[in-house]
Order: structure tokens, then C-alpha cells, then sequence
């Protein structure tokens, strides 16, 4: 038997609406208590001491790129989950936006396979909706789930069909799985590269308009109404979608969003630098859709945060911002950054944002953990809110497109553990 005790810690576990000073026991890699004073007449492999800090169930990150197979020099299976771990992520659900796409069972074996020997983060196959994420025929959805797969997406590729996207929510509600959509009208979207307003015309850059994310979200939702599927907006980022998301819930249909850090703390404004590590999809938004994502947190509308981590070496990205690849890394920087914009300035509660890091991600996906129960994986995160730190290119990751490199922040993990195994221990990089 092996036991892990974590001892002196704030516990912070929104699954339960637990919040207090409690000591957490893990046992053959499960969660066997929480209370005080556990360390009495026990004995344990290991004690942590959590004195001052947070414990809190693993966090989960449900939107992650990370290339393998087909494009080792941007990011690897291994190293993105030794990002993720160091980042405080115990698991992360991989996008099927590899070469090939992931569109069968053996694509999602391997990737589980790649992330058991990796032996850091917990990797959970996403599924391609459609074969080569073309958008036509739907991919071999029963063998991916065989193979491992948790929820069927065509990554950052809207699926223009809404006959394809019927089906595929059909089938879905089948398999009891979720369908992750890109909420964008490529007819609307056509070529932009950032969002459509005042910026773009001062800059003379083709933009996407809010309309084309809206029109997308709104046409996915009535799908939804229809077929009774599970639907999840993989990254929403204008308040108009926010808006249609809250009406959708109000109405009782499965629907569910995501935002990132980079929508919530980043506006078009950035994009006057050329930085291309400012070009994602969706494009950054005005501060008035800022504004609309952050009420969509604080009124339970928003379910999730997630990093959109979507590494590219920096050949890719270092070249004009009009053909750079869009997307910036964030399993490292996701945890920091959302700390500080939310809990540091706007006043959001702990136990909301590690609902949005944790148990909302785990209730979308269908996931273990998300919760600090007994019984449950022992995947805990340990956070120390006030260490303050600047952020560096001095990734795990293979990839350093950030747009948060020099930003001074507050708070970062210092524990991740993973079925009772201690995969990051920020000690060690100290010494």
C-alpha cells in the first residue's frame, strides 16, 4: 500500500463546496480522506507539508494541441504534458489536429499510449468528427472510443455541414459523448486575420466580424435542440456568443463554452504591435467582449477555462503577422495569468475558478476527477497564491509563443500529483 498525505493545506474543493483548512490522504493513487489532524498515529511514503497554500483536485485542461504525430518540432505528447504538469494540470484532453488527423481507434490508442509513457498528465484522446477533419464524412466514431477517445471535434475547423453536424450529434448522443465545435461561419470569416472593427480598418487588415462566431453558435444550438446532443463551444469570444450560450442553458438544452486566458485579459488593441503571437483563433475582441466573458463567469454561463495551448516552433512564427499561424501556447501560463486577472483584480472566489479549471472541465468531458471526494483520483493540484514571478520564455513546452512573456504575476503551482504519484514538484527546479 501506498499512502501520500498532504498535510496543513487550504483544501478548495467546489465538487463538495468544501473550503477549509484540511489535510488530504492519498492511497493507492485514490483519495481515502479529507479532514483534519489525518496525520495522527499514521504512516505514509510521503508528507507534504501545504502549509500556506492551496490544495485543490487536479486541474484539467480540456482544449490542448499537441501534435503528435506529424509535427515533433512544435510539441510532443511528452513534452506537453511535462508543460502541462508543471502548469498544475494533473490531465489535459488532446485535440485531433495532428498529421494524420486522429480518426480512428489507433490514433487515440496512441496518443493514450504516448501519455503513459510520458508518465506525467493524464492524456485524453479528442476525436475527429470527421475523417482528416474534412468536414464531409464522419470519422470511425465507435473505434475512437474504443481507442480511448472522450469527445468528438474537428478542432479548429468548423464543420461548415449542418447536415454533417446533425449526424454527428446524432451518433454522438449514441456514444454518450460530447461534440466540441470552432464556432465560426467560414463564408463570414473569409480571409480575416484579426477581429473586424476600428483596429483593423486603422490597420488595413482583413478582419473577422463577431457575426461570423454569432451566426455559427446560433445555428449549433438549434442542432443541438434537435438532435438532444451534447454540445460544447470550445472557445467562445464575443459577448454576443456569450449571450445565445445563456439562452440556450435558460432554455435546458446541453449546451456548455469555454474561454481562454488570451480572450480574457487581451483585446484587438494588441494586434498594433504585429506581434504574431498575438494572432489566434477566434481573434482577440474588443474590451466590451472582454467584458461579456468575464459576466458569463461570474453568472455561471462560462463552464470551463481553457489554455487553446496551440504550440508552433518559432520559424513558424516569427514572419509576418498575415501568414503567421494563428494560436499561443498556454498550459504553463493558464493557472497565472487567470489568477491575476480574475482572482487578484476582479475579485473572483477560488472555489469558482478551480470549478472553471476542474470540475467543469471533468462534468463536460465525462472525465475522473474534478473532485477531492473519497474514492476519486488522487489528482490534487497544490497552488501558492502569492509567490509573485515574471513570465519567461523558460518553457517546458517545445514552443514559446506566448503573448504573456514579461508579465508580472502572482500565484503558480507547486505540486502536481497524479494517481498519488508526484509528477512536478517546483522544489526540484529550485534547487
Amino acid at each position: 500500500m501506498s499512502a501520500l498525505l498532504i498535510a496543513n493545506g487550504r483544501v478548495v474543493d467546489p465538487g463538495r463546496g468544501v473550503e477549509g483548512d484540511l489535510d488530504v490522504l492519498l492511497v493507492d493513487g485514490r483519495v481515502s480522506a479529507v479532514g483534519p489532524n489525518l496525520a495522527a498515529g499514521g504512516e505514509f511514503e510521503r508528507v507534504i507539508d501545504a502549509s500556506g497554500k492551496i490544495v485543490v483536485p487536479g486541474l484539467i485542461d480540456m482544449h490542448v494541441h499537441l501534435r503528435e504525430p506529424g509535427r515533433a518540432a512544435d510539441e510532443t505528447i511528452a513534452s506537453g504534458s511535462a508543460a502541462a504538469v508543471r502548469g498544475g494540470f494533473a490531465s489535459v484532453a488532446v485535440m485531433p489536429t495532428t498529421e494524420p488527423a486522429v480518426d480512428g481507434e489507433a490514433g487515440a490508442e496512441f496518443q493514450v499510449l504516448q501519455g503513459k509513457r510520458a508518465g506525467k498528465a493524464r492524456v485524453f484522446p479528442i476525436g475527429a468528427a470527421t475523417r482528416d477533419r474534412a468536414g464531409q464524412d464522419l470519422a470511425e466514431l465507435e473505434g475512437l472510443v474504443r481507442g480511448g477517445a472522450v469527445a468528438f471535434s474537428d478542432g479548429d475547423r468548423p464543420i461548415r455541414s449542418a447536415e454533417v453536424l446533425r449526424c454527428t450529434m446524432l451518433y454522438a448522443r449514441m456514444l454518450d459523448r460530447t461534440v466540441i465545435v470552432h464556432p465560426e461561419d467560414p463564408d463570414l470569416a473569409k480571409q480575416g486575420v484579426m477581429h473586424s472593427g476600428v483596429v483593423s480598418l486603422s490597420l488595413g487588415l482583413p478582419g473577422k466580424s463577431s457575426a461570423s462566431e454569432e451566426v455559427m453558435v446560433a445555428r449549433d444550438i438549434a442542432l443541438a435542440r434537435l438532435t438532444g446532443a451534447r454540445l460544447h463551444f470550445s472557445q467562445v469570444s464575443t459577448r454576443g456568443a456569450v449571450a445565445l450560450v445563456r439562452a440556450a442553458k435558460a432554455e435546458g438544452l446541453a449546451v456548455t463554452c469555454a474561454v481562454t486566458p488570451h480572450h480574457l485579459t487581451l483585446t484587438d488593441e494588441s494586434v498594433r504591435s504585429f506581434d504574431p503571437n498575438v494572432k489566434v483563433e477566434p481573434p482577440l475582441r474588443t474590451q466590451d467582449d472582454v467584458e461579456g466573458l468575464i459576466e458569463g463567469i461570474l453568472d455561471g454561463t462560462v463552464d470551463a477555462i481553457a489554455s487553446g495551448h496551440a504550440p508552433h516552433s518559432r520559424e513558424k512564427k516569427e514572419v509576418e503577422f498575415q501568414v503567421a499561424p494563428s494560436g499561443v501556447i498556454g498550459l504553463e501560463t493558464t493557472l497565472p495569468i487567470t489568477l491575476k486577472a480574475l482572482v487578484h483584480e476582479r475579485g473572483l472566489s477560488l472555489l469558482r475558478l478551480v470549478e472553471l479549471l476542474s470540475l467543469g472541465p471533468a462534468k463536460i468531458l465525462g472525465l475522473p476527477g474534478g473532485t477531492l471526494a473519497p474514492g476519486a483520483p488522487g489528482d490534487v493540484t497544490i497552488l501558492d497564491l502569492e509567490e509573485e514571478h515574471t513570465i519567461t520564455t523558460d518553457f517546458r513546452s517545445n514552443s514559446q509563443n506566448s503573448p504573456f512573456v514579461g508579465w508580472d504575476v502572482k500565484g503558480r503551482a507547486h505540486y502536481t500529483i497524479v494517481e498519488g504519484r508526484v509528477v512536478y514538484d517546483r522544489s526540484e527546479e529550485e534547487s
